[in-house]
């Protein structure tokens, strides 16, 4: 029970910090689309779908490995800080000599100095990582949450003040340099600890086990999402990987920021109850009512109001909606399944979650590479099948490798997608009865009738249940906040 107050109030911080981060996101977003066009965003994009690739390795799920440990000493933290630093020194390296041949790639010569200058990302989010790690795993919430605030806020200002002077693409570039220093700095200045020289003779063959594991499913996991990115960069160009980056990021990158503090909770807690089926079954049920009703219940909102959304946000010059309601529904599919991915890390069963990941990516990049045929529409329909084709194959998957019930989970999702449909449906015909108003109009009346669908919904005896009982988890979460503080 103590531990479960603390899963509740660790998700509430967490949770107010990520907020705090989209709107940060969604301001830049509104900020900057209005200073650039597409092709800037476009050429950041072909850097970031490739650079990013090396990321994985940079890492090599030594950050997670260090979080979901029994046992962490000082010393192999201090390793663990060293391995991801020379990690992230030598990609560093090896991005600054690939550069030429990202250039090539995309017959875009401006990308070779790009990549050079976001080279430095890795050697930043290098020495951060186990800070981060840290942090989380002393489930110390709320420095965490601080220091993902400060960073965007920071890198926006500074972005801003180069796109407004002139900076073209560049601005863009550094603000995800200034966000990875300040990242950086606020996260080892919270950790309260320095590393010392490395030490032989320290256990750390479990760590590279599981992390290399992991790295190889986050390496197939992250081609097959940025699948598209590539092909529209290769196939159609900056212009048009300029706009679907838009409504990518409009959407996808701040659904990202609030599923990934999920993990960040989830993952410490369900590691400590992994020996106990029946706890571990309650806690991922309620994890995922909890990620729909709230999440999904957004996503059905933002879906259905799409065209008066992207107007208010990206103003005129921004074609985007029917791949921003697209990509809405993708989003949605993903959040049924991602109670699954807790449950792998916390039992460490990488390798199955490579397996998975392998059939799961073949589905996604086949559906892909049919859709660009017809665009970054077909793009963005391929993308958003897979996702509905790969939920229910998800749950079922982890079924077989523990003793979770997947029954349960399926009436779970059913319960969501009922709720999210209905609010889609109220915020779709609100948005077409007004769509001669102002999007400053349309959007807030959106949102009320979204809110009225949700509400009507209560009358339903299992969604008001699933209501009641996440209400109940909330306040005691407060109660205890309160209580301490």
């Amino acid at each position: 029970m103590s531990l479960g107050r603390s899963a509740a109030r660790g998700g509430l911080v967490v949770l107010g910090g990520q907020g705090v981060r989209i709107l940060v996101q969604i301001a830049s977003v509104v900020v900057l689309s209005r200073m650039l066009g597409p092709r800037d965003y476009g050429l950041i994009a072909m850097v970031l779908a490739v650079v990013a690739v090396a990321e994985i390795f940079r890492d090599l799920g030594l950050s997670t490995a260090a979080i979901q440990a029994k046992e962490l000493s000082r010393e192999q933290q201090t390793n663990l800080w060293w391995l991801n630093t020379g990690l992230g020194f030598g990609f560093a390296l090896l991005a600054i000599a690939a550069a030429p041949l990202v250039a090539a790639l995309y017959g875009e010569p401006a990308l070779t100095m790009l990549t050079v200058a976001m080279a430095g990302m890795f050697v930043l989010n290098g020495m951060a990582a186990q800070y981060r790690a840290d942090l989380t795993r002393r489930m110390l919430f709320t420095r965490l949450a601080f220091a993902e605030v400060a960073a965007p806020v920071l890198a926006l200002g500074v972005a801003a003040y180069a796109a407004a002077n002139g900076a073209g693409y560049w601005a863009l570039a550094v603000q995800q340099l200034i966000q990875s220093a300040v990242a950086l700095v606020v996260a080892s200045g919270f950790a309260g600890w320095l590393p010392g020289r490395p030490r032989r003779g320290v256990e750390m063959g479990g760590f590279l086990r599981f992390g290399w594991s992991l790295a190889g499913t986050q390496l197939i996991n992250y081609a097959a999402s940025n699948i598209d990115s590539v092909l529209i960069g290769t196939r159609l160009g900056a212009q048009e990987l300029g706009t679907y980056n838009r409504a990518w990021h409009l959407l996808m990158t701040p659904l990202g920021q609030l599923r990934s503090p999920t993990t960040t909770v989830a993952l410490p807690v369900l590691s400590r109850i992994r020996g106990n089926p029946a706890l571990t079954q309650r806690f991922v049920q309620r994890g995922q009512i909890a990620l729909g009703y709230s999440l999904g219940a957004g996503l059905g909102l933002v879906a259905g109001a799409a065209g008066p959304v992207c107007a208010l946000l990206l103003g005129p010059g921004w074609d985007v909606a029917g791949v921003f309601a697209l990509l809405a529904c993708a989003g949605l599919f993903q959040t049924l399944a991602y109670v699954g991915y807790w449950v792998y890390l916390a039992h460490g069963l990488t390798t199955e979650l490579r397996h998975y990941t392998l059939v799961a990516s073949a589905l996604k990049v086949v559906c892909v590479v049919i859709g660009v045929r017809y665009g970054i529409t077909g793009v963005a329909v391929g993308y958003a099948t897979a996702h509905l084709l790969e939920w229910p194959l998800s749950l079922w998957w982890i079924s077989r490798r523990t003793q979770l019930r997947v029954g349960p989970l399926y009436l779970g999702a059913a319960r969501v997608l009922l709720v999210a449909g209905s609010v889609a449906s109220a915020a779709y015909v609100t948005a077409q009865a007004l769509d001669e108003q102002h999007p400053g109009v349309t959007v807030p009346v959106c949102v009320v009738a979204g809110a009225a669908a949700y509400a009507f919904l209560l009358l339903v005896p299992p969604v008001r249940r699933d209501v009641m009982s996440l209400a109940v988890t909330v306040r005691g979460a407060l109660a205890r906040k309160v209580s301490r503080g």
